[in-house]
């Protein structure tokens, strides 16, 4: 068949065919687009589920397995300026680095509050080797003193901090349960400064030391003993 001709009929036209991809390798590239898009659905999906298996066999919430209220989300320590007994600043962020062992309670420390200082130490000396892990710290918002005989007997407690702090903001991060006094908990927080586990008013101490293994135990990796230091929420 003969070559078409311009206008002019003196200069041929040419036809080009361009290249087109076979359909196999079309078909390649599609499964491949789709296998990542699927991968990526099933990593948002899977999250979640991850999540959840870490509580569940690490930390355990529930009332039929873990003893404390889990918080969530937990609560950053806030940048508190509390002051010692002694009168002397203290930045409640510079305890983090440490898990600590929290009892709030008037300076004047009845007989509830003795029995609250008394399960904080208990708790940490049956935790054996892993108790220097473990701070414990008393929060007084108010301005009464503790009795000469307590503050003598507390000055010998190791790993202990007395600290006075302002009720509003302490009552704006740590909270009771409803119903209860916010002096009736034993409050657990971790090393990065989270409050993370309030203790049930007249706990049980084998069950909170069930509890507070099982968080050590989950944290092993990464939490050191003695105070590690901790910026910006990260240890």
């Amino acid at each position: 068949m003969p070559a078409a001709t311009g206008p002019a009929g003196d200069e041929p036209l040419g036809l080009t065919v361009h290249g087109l991809p076979r359909p196999g390798e079309a078909l390649v590239r599609q499964r491949q687009s789709g296998r990542w898009k699927m991968l990526m659905v099933l990593a948002v999906c899977a999250a979640p589920v991850l999540l959840s298996y870490f509580m569940y066999y690490v930390v355990r919430p529930g009332a039929s397995t873990a003893y404390g209220t889990l918080i969530q989300p937990t609560r950053p320590m806030p940048a508190l300026q509390a002051r010692t007994l002694d009168g002397q600043p203290l930045a409640l962020r510079d305890l983090r680095g440490q898990w600590l062992l929290v009892v709030v309670a008037g300076g004047a420390c009845g007989a509830d509050c003795e029995r609250q200082l008394f399960l904080q130490r208990q708790l940490r000396e049956m935790t054996g080797r892993e108790r220097e892990r473990i701070d414990k710290l008393w929060l007084i918002p108010d301005g009464a003193e503790p009795p000469p005989a307590l503050r003598e007997a507390l000055a010998a407690t190791p790993a202990l901090t007395i600290a006075r702090v302002d009720p509003a903001a302490l009552a704006a991060w740590l909270q009771p349960a409803s119903g209860h006094a916010l002096a009736e908990h034993l409050y657990l927080v971790d090393p990065m400064g989270d409050w993370m586990m309030r203790m049930p008013a007249q706990a049980d101490p084998a069950r909170v030391k069930r509890d507070l293994e099982r968080l050590l135990r989950a944290s092993a990796g990464w939490d050191q003993p003695g105070r590690q230091e901790v910026r910006d929420g990260q240890p």
